[in-house]
């Protein structure tokens, strides 16, 4: 090979050119100088613009998964926060539902307390207030339990009766609880009075199997009754104060081929819903007692003569 064909330049690495101290001096010169012109001459508007407007696709294909994972953790967390509120809102409704009831009952009851207590100021026998706590166990018979006993002074025989009528007799104390028969019972019966005639009669329960009303016996069929007429307590009998109200008569059945007319009543207390009632003393506790009888005057014996 011929020398002169040899390329005798020294190769790149070896080769001066500016210095660093240099080239960075004269960027940064550069650098400051477009800042300048851009921000008062606005020179790389323009190409910024197109800058943004290339690099959109890509900035939005590498936001996607962070923006789906955002929206999956946002969903999720308002699916819970929904599924909260409607348990929440659930769980306050039921207790609404609760309180409302609560609230009827209570304004039931405190609305017959104070009919009872006006009951009561009416009354000249004297009585207590009591509460039913259950039905008696025996199906064949209409009975009740009351709270108040022989420690409370409650005695067999008294009347009992609520804000709307008699309601039935003690016929059985023990000493916290009392046994009340209604007048519905088929073995109670009430001498009553008829408001519009005057005429007395005695109410029976019902002794049919659905049970529930009163049934005047022994009434002529040619009595003078009617549907509606008042029924209260006659007081011949030494139990109930006279004036108390006890039932309606609802329907009067006359037969051609007995002397008799069936007459059913509707009572004036509620049998089967009564809550709260008045326990009175028995008449025959109220009456006075009787003179005591004078003893007669025995003569004394003659003697015999001798």
């Amino acid at each position: 090979m011929p020398l002169g064909t040899l390329d005798r330049t020294p190769p790149p690495f070896f080769k001066q050119g500016p210095s660093a101290l240099t080239k960075l001096m004269v960027f940064s010169a550069l650098a400051v100088f477009l800042m300048v012109a851009d921000a008062r001459f606005k020179l790389m508007q323009p190409l910024r613009a197109a800058v943004a407007t290339a690099l959109f696709p890509v900035q939005w294909a590498a936001l996607a998964p962070v923006r789906l994972v955002q929206g999956g953790g946002s969903y999720v967390e308002s699916l819970a926060k929904a599924q909260a509120a409607a348990d929440a809102a659930e769980r306050k409704l039921a207790t609404q539902s609760v309180r409302a009831g609560q609230v009827e009952q209570l304004t039931l009851e405190n609305r017959r307390l104070r009919d009872l207590l006006q009951l009561r100021q009416q009354l000249a026998s004297p009585g207590q207030a009591a509460e039913v706590l259950y039905d008696a166990a025996d199906p064949y018979t209409r009975k009740v339990i009351i709270d108040k006993g022989m420690t409370q002074g409650v005695v067999a025989g008294s009347p009992v009766l609520d804000e709307t009528g008699v309601l039935g007799q003690v016929t059985r104390v023990y000493p916290l609880i009392s046994e009340v028969t209604l007048l519905i019972d088929r073995d109670q019966a009430v001498p009553v009075l008829n408001t519009r005639t005057g005429a007395r009669s005695v109410a029976y329960g019902e002794p049919s199997a659905s049970g529930g009303l009163l049934e005047l016996r022994f009434m002529a069929g040619n009595s003078d009754i009617k549907e509606g007429d008042v029924l209260t307590t006659s007081g011949v009998d030494g139990v109930y104060p006279t004036g108390l109200l006890v039932a309606r008569i609802e329907r009067i059945e006359r037969r051609a081929d007995s002397a008799f007319a069936r007459v059913y009543c509707v009572p004036a207390a509620r049998m089967g819903s009564a809550r709260h009632v008045m326990v009175l003393a028995p008449m025959t506790a109220q009456l006075p007692e009787p003179p005591p009888r004078a003893e007669p005057v025995v003569p004394p014996p003659k003697k015999a003569r001798k």
